[in-house]
C-alpha cells in the first residue's frame, strides 16, 4: 500500500505498512459483530465452514438438517458452521501535557502506535475507534472501517495535540459511558496522575472487553541524566519542587519509579488486564511485532 511521504514520515512507514499487512488484531473473547467481517468467530453460525453437530430442537430451521444422518441413525441432527464477523477495536489516548515530553515525545510515539494498530484492524475490516481521554462525555470519536478509512484514520491522529487536563479516571469513565459495545481495547498512558490509575482501571473492569493498558515512559524518566541543584515544575499544575541530584536521590526514585510500575503490573493482571511497559526508545515495529504478539494482541 503506497502513503503519501508526508504522512508516512510521521506516523507509519513503508517497511512497518509490510509488516502489518501479515498480522490481524486478536481477542480473547466470543464477541458479536453487527456485521459479518473478515474473522473467524469461535461462535457457531451459518456460513460455509462446518464445525459440528447438535441434535435438532423444534423450531431450528429444517434447512441445515444432516440428512445423511438421520438416514443412518434416525435422529435429526443440525449442522453448525463457524461464522466470520467484525471486531470492535478501541484505542484511547492520553494526550495530557506530560505525554509532550521526551525525543520523540510520548504523544507522538503513542500515535504512532495507536496508527499500527488501528492499520491492522481496518485491513482486516473490523471496526476501529480512537478517542482521547479529553474527548467530551457526549462527543464519541469517529469509527473507521476499512483500507479506504487509512488516511482519514491517520489525519486524525495527527490533529491530536498535548494538553488536555481531564483526569485519567474522567477520561476512562466518559469513555465507558460513550462506547457499551464488546470488544478489544487499548489504552496508551504514561499514567501520571497524582491520585492514582486505580479508579480508571475499575471503571475498566466492569466492561466486557479484553484490556491492554500500555505504559509509556520516556527513556528520560527511566534513566534521568541530571546532577546538582534543579527546580522541577510539574507542566499540568505547576507544582514547584527543589532538588538536588545526587546518587543517593536517583537511586530512591529508581526505586520508586520500579515499585511504581510493578504495582500497576500487578494491579492489572489481577483483574484480568494486559499490562505492557514500554519506552519511547522501543521501535513500534518491534512494539507491535514481539511484545504484543507474545501477549495475544496481534498474530
Amino acid at each position: 500500500m503506497t502513503m503519501p511521504a508526508t504522512e508516512t514520515n510521521q506516523l507509519l512507514t513503508p517497511e512497518l505498512l509490510a509488516q502489518l499487512e501479515r498480522l490481524e488484531l486478536v481477542s480473547r473473547k466470543v464477541f458479536r459483530g453487527r456485521i459479518k467481517g473478515e474473522r473467524r468467530s469461535k461462535r457457531k453460525g451459518q456460513s460455509v465452514e462446518f464445525a459440528d453437530f447438535r441434535s435438532y430442537v423444534a423450531g431450528d430451521d429444517l434447512r441445515f438438517v444432516d440428512w445423511n444422518t438421520y438416514a443412518r441413525l434416525d435422529k435429526l441432527f443440525l449442522k453448525m458452521f463457524l461464522e466470520e464477523e467484525d471486531l470492535h477495536f478501541y484505542v484511547l489516548l492520553d494526550a495530557s501535557l506530560s505525554m509532550e515530553f521526551g525525543s520523540p515525545t510520548k504523544l507522538h510515539h503513542a500515535k504512532q502506535l495507536a496508527a499500527a494498530l488501528s492499520f491492522i484492524g481496518l485491513v482486516r475490516a473490523d471496526r476501529v475507534k480512537i478517542e482521547t481521554l479529553g474527548q467530551p462525555a457526549r462527543r464519541p470519536g469517529p469509527i473507521f472501517r476499512g483500507r479506504a478509512s487509512v488516511w482519514r484514520m491517520l489525519d486524525y491522529l495527527d490533529g491530536i495535540a498535548a494538553g488536555e487536563t481531564t483526569s485519567l479516571a474522567t477520561g476512562v469513565k466518559n469513555f465507558c459511558l460513550r462506547n457499551s459495545g464488546k470488544g478489544i481495547f487499548v489504552l496508551i498512558s504514561d499514567l501520571m496522575e497524582k491520585t492514582g490509575y486505580e479508579a480508571a482501571m475499575r471503571y475498566l473492569v466492569s466492561q466486557q472487553l479484553d484490556v491492554y493498558v500500555i505504559h509509556l515512559l520516556s527513556a528520560e524518566e527511566v534513566e534521568p541524566d541530571v546532577k546538582g541543584d534543579l527546580k522541577l515544575v510539574d507542566c499540568e499544575d505547576q507544582d514547584v519542587a527543589e532538588i538536588t541530584a545526587s546518587a543517593p536521590l536517583l537511586h530512591r526514585y529508581q526505586q520508586t519509579l520500579a515499585a511504581f510500575t510493578s504495582g500497576a503490573r500487578e494491579f492489572c493482571t489481577r483483574r484480568g488486564m494486559n499490562y505492557l511497559l514500554a519506552t519511547n526508545q522501543l521501535p513500534v515495529e518491534q512494539l507491535v511485532s514481539s511484545y504484543l504478539r507474545k501477549r495475544g494482541l496481534v498474530r
